[in-house]
């Protein structure tokens, strides 16, 4: 009895194991190693590419059962070392005269990617580590035939047109174990083209996308649902920009300073609904605008919506519609209506709406 007793929990320990790979993302990685190897040279400060930051990445995000590789390996002697201990398999593109190298390996990798998909319909995530535009077709074809794709990318030399594409988007550089030397930190920086990283935008950016959520779905919004939408809004989103180890780590923050709630385990442990304060922020926030409206009115007057936001910066520096997941500053004024804060109409004689405080029970 002992010895079948014994047989029975190892199948069942066998089983529950199955059936846990059975639900693992399969995961093809094809690598433009010539891109990568000379952007890491170029643009990070003399460094040799290695492969374990995006292989521990990945390890995060599912089981990668295809590695491959693309170059003239006669030119990356050390680097094919370091790829085979990797066990990635290497596909030799040898130069030859009056014909392009890059050409012929990116035109090899993209029909393998492609055979892939079309012959191994278990695998359901394809990671492309290249930041080629050129490959930004393959990357529209693999999501048509319903493949997730994550890009991987030196961020200096990435074409802007490649992480729009992808499901995610990973910049090599940023990566937890890449060791950038220090005279890349040194070289003076151009001015960024997008506005810096700070908590204030992710604030903004996180309550935006809870709000849209709530519109458009009948259903809760669970951390993983967010972490899904904000990849699709920006593939390169990372937490670890703002300053945070891990996504949990992240919305705590937010729920700490009443931008969001976190309401139990969700339909997964460690899965929690993720949900906009009820009351608190946007209940003081329709307050202070009625304050405002208040202030400038005065006694049966009304106050324009133009030049209305900077009266209630004024009296708080801090405030901002998108924080409270308002995609516009007229429309936190609408929910206020809707609130009974204050009163909203369009005036055609001032071509403007203007809003009259509501008197509060």
């Amino acid at each position: 009895m002992g010895a079948i007793l014994s047989r029975l929990v190892r199948g069942a320990r066998f089983d529950a194991y199955a059936d846990r790979v059975d639900h693992e993302e399969r995961i093809a990685m094809f690598l433009d190693y010539e891109n990568l190897a000379i952007s890491a040279r170029d643009h990070l400060g003399g460094m040799s590419f290695e492969l374990r930051p995006v292989s521990d990445a990945l390890a995060e995000r599912g089981r990668v059962v295809v590695r491959r590789a693309y170059a003239d390996w006669s030119y990356f002697d050390e680097d094919r070392r370091m790829l085979t201990r990797s066990h990635v398999e290497l596909i030799d593109i040898p130069q030859r005269m009056n014909a392009s190298r890059k050409n012929a390996a990116d035109i090899k990798m993209v029909v393998d990617a492609l055979e892939v998909a079309f012959e191994r319909s278990y695998i359901s995530t394809f990671v492309l580590c290249t930041g080629d535009s050129d490959f930004t077709p393959l990357v529209h074809k693999l999501r048509e035939l319903n493949k997730r794709v994550i890009g991987v990318g030196v961020e200096r030399s990435t074409s802007a047109l490649l992480p729009p594409a992808c499901d995610e988007f990973l910049y090599y550089d940023r990566l937890e174990g890449v060791e950038i030397p220090a005279v890349v930190v040194q070289e003076p920086q151009p001015a960024p083209s997008e506005p810096a990283r700070d908590v204030d935008t992710l604030s903004a950016l996180v309550a935006q996308t809870v709000a849209g959520l709530q519109r458009s779905s009948s259903g809760t919004v669970t951390a993983s649902t967010l972490k899904r939408t904000l990849l699709r809004k920006d593939p390169t989103f990372n937490e670890a920009d703002y300053g945070f180890r891990a996504f949990g780590e992240m919305l705590r923050h937010l729920a700490g300073h009443n931008v969001v709630e976190l309401i139990g385990g969700g339909s997964a442990k460690g899965d929690p609904e993720v949900a906009l304060p009820e009351h608190g922020g946007r209940e003081a926030a329709f307050a202070l605008l009625r304050g405002v409206v208040s202030d400038l009115a005065g006694a049966n007057g009304s106050a324009a919506l133009s030049g209305l936001k900077n009266q209630v910066r004024k009296v708080a520096p801090d405030f901002s519609e998108k924080k409270l997941g308002y995609r516009s500053f007229l429309q936190f004024c609408k929910a206020a209506a809707t609130s009974n804060a204050v009163d909203l109409k369009w005036s055609p004689e001032a071509d403007d709406y203007l809003l009259t405080p509501k008197p509060q029970g």
